[in-house]
């Protein structure tokens, strides 16, 4: 018994570590997405754009994440491996969308994400985003 929760309590440890790397890797791609330092935009200049738009990808990766492991293989290798190889796909097929969608809407999206007075397109760009973590949610599950 001690052992079974040891070993679940070590796959939590591992498991929240990926999650929390993945969604540093989200993160990352959002500031290369967007002009400016969205550490900068969100905390300094309080920017709702940016933190809505960083808000959904890093909720889309938390659920592509909680989907390859609640869905995970038996075995605990497959499993960690599953849930990186989907994460870093849902969070390459989220910035994929946000370019499209940028392709596809007037002036440049990411400016639009850095105005300091909420814009509507920050919050079709978040659900975008979020949009394409459940797609890749439903293709794990």
């Amino acid at each position: 018994m001690l052992e079974d929760l040891l070993n679940g309590a070590g796959r939590s440890v591992v498991f929240g570590l990926l999650g929390v790397g993945l969604m540093a890797v989200g993160f990352v791609m959002v500031d290369l997405l967007t002009p400016g330092k969205l550490r900068d935009l969100i905390w300094r200049d309080r920017n709702p754009n940016a933190a809505l738009l960083l808000a959904a990808n890093q909720l889309g990766i938390a659920v592509i994440v909680f989907t390859a492991i609640f869905t995970s293989y038996d075995s605990f290798g497959q499993g960690v491996a599953s849930t990186l190889i989907f994460g870093i796909i849902g969070i390459a097929i989220m910035g994929f969308g946000f370019i499209v969608l940028d392709w596809l809407t007037p002036g440049k999206l990411g400016e639009v994400i850095c105005t300091p007075d909420r814009h509507p397109g920050a919050t079709v760009s978040a659900a975008a985003h979020f949009g394409a973590a459940l797609i890749v949610s439903a293709c794990i599950a």
